[in-house]
């Protein structure tokens, strides 16, 4: 058994190459070899958001304040609320974030495979962001 007691490890902004606005990152834990699952608490401030990604192995968000939006790559923004779980598959593009209007947290789980969790995309385009959860996307 091992205790990472909370605040050991520290937190840090999110990139400007992979999040558009002010966004904290708090790492959770990394478990070690054999497992491959590791997790983090992501803040947006409103307005906030990834760029486009996806996972090698899939990703899982659940949302534990504030309202946000997501998207998968073909589909309609969806909101998402306190308690919600996402699962985004291994490979599906994707991004989510903040709505325009309010801050969202969320911790977010995946597994690396072969050391890699996340691959980085382009960044949303802000007249994407801005038409919200009513207008389904390409």
């Amino acid at each position: 058994m091992n205790i990472q007691r909370n605040g050991t490890i520290a937190a840090t902004a999110g990139s400007p190459d992979y999040f558009t606005g002010a966004v904290r990152i708090e790492g959770r834990f990394q478990a070690p070899a054999p497992a491959r699952v590791s997790a983090a608490t992501v803040s947006f401030e409103p307005g906030a958001r990834t760029a486009w990604h996806t996972h090698p192995l899939g990703q899982t968000l659940i949302v534990v304040s504030g309202l946000g939006w997501a998207q998968r790559e073909g589909g309609p923004v969806e909101e998402i609320r306190p308690g919600d779980v996402v699962w985004f598959a291994p490979g599906e593009k994707h991004w989510h974030g903040a709505t325009a209007t309010s801050a969202m947290s969320h911790v977010a789980v995946g597994e690396a495979q072969d050391g890699k969790v996340v691959d980085w995309l382009e960044q949303v385009a802000d007249e994407d962001y801005a038409r919200g959860p009513e207008s389904p996307r390409g």
